[in-house]
């Protein structure tokens, strides 16, 4: 338990030079590593390597500290398919370099990861955290979204105009601050649309998320599965204004008010670049 405990208290991680004004961001990432589909196909997946770290090695550079969490704490899964160079500019040492980041980091070892809970994060208390990133690849589908003590940690963040930023699947968490998220994510899937929260806190907040399009045109991740309903569809029934880029796949980010997203995992730098001048 004490070694638990410590691993806990040490797991904010900072460059090696931190400044005197450096904060403290909260990256939340999924504990599943697949995805649930039509017709009880399973789909393998987890957090994409470049949505996750692009932002992180940038607060990091910059001085700030990072803590991962999951929901329950579970080492999160690297969806195999994003360690591809095409995902950095098509630059293989660029790839290699983040790889190595996230060796370093050690946020998939079994052993030594130094991911906590979303619940150790309440007892750490919200107000220790100035920012939150949430990251994409599918697997925020499978359990952000509905997610109770992430939908807590959201609101008070919201109640307080906290840096909040996510990217490509990412913002789709932002469905667990409904006051029932399962009921609403239930009529999706069973009827296709979903009758809105009318006190969701981000009702008519501008917002972007990996559009409709784009999930049909890399449908072929999948395999032959089909996903049981597209984020894009989700947050617009939910009452989010969607914003999509006009060519798919390039960058496209949305700021409004407290809330940073973005389209897609091209997005995820200049995500990382807008929560960093947040930060200043």
């Amino acid at each position: 338990m004490k070694k638990l405990t410590t691993l806990a208290l040490s797991a904010t991680l900072a460059a090696t030079s931190i400044g005197a004004h450096a904060d403290n961001v909260l990256v939340v990432l999924s504990d599943a590593n697949h995805l649930d589909l039509k017709n009880g196909q399973v789909f393998s997946t987890g957090f994409y390597l470049n949505e996750l770290l692009q932002p992180v090695k940038l607060l990091l550079d910059a001085g700030h500290t990072v803590t991962f969490a999951t929901p329950k704490g579970n080492v999160p899964t690297l969806d195999k398919s994003s360690v591809d160079p095409m995902y950095f500019n098509n630059d293989q040492a660029e790839l290699e370099r983040y790889k190595a980041l996230l060796d370093t980091l050690k946020i998939t070892s079994l052993k030594d990861s130094p991911v906590i809970s979303l619940s150790r994060v309440e007892q750490i208390g919200y107000g220790h955290f100035d920012a939150v990133y949430v990251p994409g690849g599918h697997a925020p589908m499978q359990d952000l979204l509905t997610s109770a003590p992430l939908g807590r940690l959201l609101a008070d963040f919201n109640a307080k105009g906290k840096t909040t930023a996510l990217v490509c699947h990412g913002p789709i968490a932002l469905l667990s601050t409904m006051a029932d998220p399962s009921k609403f994510v239930g009529e999706l899937e069973s009827k296709g649309q979903a009758t809105a929260d009318p006190q969701w806190i981000y009702a008519g907040y501008k917002m972007t998320v990996i559009s409709n399009q784009e999930e049909v045109l890399a449908k072929g991740l999948l395999e032959g599965g089909a996903m049981k309903f597209y984020p894009q569809t989700a947050l617009e029934q939910a009452g989010g204004q969607f914003s999509s880029n006009t060519v798919p796949w390039v960058s496209h980010v949305v700021e409004d008010r407290e809330l940073i997203t973005g389209e897609n995992p091209g997005s995820a730098l200049d995500v990382g670049k807008a929560l960093l001048k947040r930060l200043k």
